[in-house]
């Protein structure tokens, strides 16, 4: 793992998390840091899915959860996908893709000024379309200086599941992906400091993954213990991230908060 420091030997944790209030872990997994945190998403899903026989109705995570696989996998399973999205828009000072139409009947995309960038070639590869615009075209063009410096006309390029991709932004301006976003920091992220910082998570005991995921899910396991406990109205004492007054009884809810 690159710290600002070099290169040092570390671990990733993972939770799937209820997400009702009762914030139960039901899974845990630890990964080498070498392992992008967005793999193991689906098969820790799938795995809370046949083991606790639940069906959630959205996914939520942070954007590095938010690849194209993991969204195209959730969307065709019926869950909706709550993760942000990176705005690519931002980072360059010419016009970003959004500011292109695409034109499906055409299948072409059309820049603010209205003219057509056609389809030029796929790329199977990288599972995008690249359209570009005629060279005099956007040479004579008299935003040419807002939109690109090359000389050759503007390229601008589409996923193969870009459908796919505008329906998570759909999901954005709703109430229920805020609420689910808000949850997620008073909620999920309070359990991993809790186990770094009261359960010894930050520093494994023994060397090797499968000590380490010894580790993860003896913590979870503890996490969870002190919550049935509060649940049942056993002690008043506080926990490490808050309250532990009993909670009242009631059904558990279906979404799925992944961290």
């Amino acid at each position: 793992m690159r710290t600002k420091h070099g290169t040092a030997l570390g671990y990733h944790d993972h939770y799937v998390v209820d997400g009702g209030k009762r914030r139960i872990i039901l899974a845990a997994l630890v990964t080498p840091a070498d392992v992008m945190e967005n793999v193991p998403l689906q098969d820790l899903l799938w795995r809370v899915c046949f083991r606790r026989k639940l069906r959630p109705g959205h996914v939520t995570g942070d954007a590095t959860y938010g690849t194209v696989e993991n969204i195209v996998a959730l969307e065709d399973a019926g869950i909706q996908a709550f993760f942000p999205l990176p705005d690519f828009d931002r980072r360059t000072p010419y016009y970003g893709a959004s500011r292109f139409t695409y034109d499906a009947q055409r299948d072409q995309n059309r820049c603010p000024q209205g003219q057509p960038l056609p389809r030029r070639k796929t790329k199977y590869t990288e599972h995008e379309v690249v359209y570009r615009a005629e060279a005099a075209t956007r040479n004579a063009c008299p935003v040419k200086a807002a939109c690109t410096a090359s000389g050759h006309g503007r390229i601008v390029h589409r996923s193969f599941y870009a459908n796919y991709l505008e329906k998570v932004r759909g999901y954005h301006s709703t109430e229920a992906y805020k609420k689910a976003m808000r949850k997620r920091q008073v909620w999920v992220e309070p359990l991993f400091a809790e186990a770094k910082e009261w359960h010894g998570l930050r520093r494994p005991r023994l060397r090797g993954l499968l000590n380490a995921n010894i580790q993860g899910l003896l913590i979870a396991a503890g996490q969870n213990l002190k919550r049935f406990l509060a649940a049942t109205g056993w002690g008043r004492r506080q926990a490490p991230c808050g309250s532990l007054l009993a909670l009242p009884r009631e059904p558990w809810r279906l979404s799925v908060v992944s961290g």
